[in-house]
C-alpha cells in the first residue's frame, strides 16, 4: 500500500464533472478520481470547514460511527475494474477489525472529516496514477490556486 494526501476537488471542463486529485506522499504519482457532485461538495465542505445545519450523509455517518464507538483506522483504494475505482473503509469496533466496501468518494469524504490516511493499492498507482512532469507543475500549482478559491457551492450541478 501507498499512502496517499488529498490534494483537493475541482471541476473537470468541458463536461463540469467533479473529480478529486490523490498524490503519493512520498513519490510523484497523482491518482485522479471522478466522482460525483454531491460527494464532490461533500469533500469540498469538509475541506473548507463548513458547517451545516443539518448532518450532511457523510457527517451522519461519522456520526454514528463514533456513538458506536467505532473508529475509522484507514481508507484503501483497492481496485480498478473496468473504469470503476473501489475502496475499503477499515474500522476498529473494540478487539475486532472490520473492513467495509466503499466507493472511494464516500470513503474519502468520510476520511476528510476526520484526518483519516488514505492509501492505494500498487496495483491501483500502476495502472491509473499518473506523473506530472517538472514543466507540468505551473498546472499543479494553478490547480492548487484554484482549489484554494473554489466554494463548495461550485460543485452544485
Amino acid at each position: 500500500m501507498i499512502e496517499l494526501e488529498l490534494v483537493g476537488v475541482r471541476v473537470e471542463l468541458p463536461h463540469n464533472q467533479p473529480i478529486v486529485l490523490l498524490k503519493e506522499t512520498t513519490g510523484t504519482r497523482f491518482l485522479p478520481i471522478w466522482i460525483g457532485p454531491v460527494e464532490a461538495t461533500s469533500i469540498a465542505f469538509a475541506l473548507q470547514g463548513v458547517e451545516t445545519e443539518r448532518p450532511m450523509t457523510h457527517d451522519l455517518m461519522r456520526d454514528l460511527l463514533a456513538a458506536l464507538d467505532v473508529t475509522v483506522d484507514r481508507i484503501v483504494v483497492t481496485e480498478l475494474r473496468e473504469g470503476t475505482f473501489y475502496a475499503e473503509i477499515h474500522m476498529t469496533h473494540g478487539e475486532e477489525s472490520v473492513v467495509v466496501s466503499s466507493r472511494p468518494s464516500d470513503a474519502i469524504a468520510l476520511a476528510v472529516r476526520d484526518s483519516v490516511p488514505i492509501y492505494g493499492e500498487q496495483d491501483v498507482l500502476d495502472d491509473a496514477g499518473i506523473e506530472i512532469e517538472d514543466d507540468e507543475e505551473d498546472e499543479v500549482e494553478r490547480f492548487k490556486e484554484f482549489l484554494d478559491q473554489v466554494s463548495p457551492e461550485d460543485f452544485n450541478s
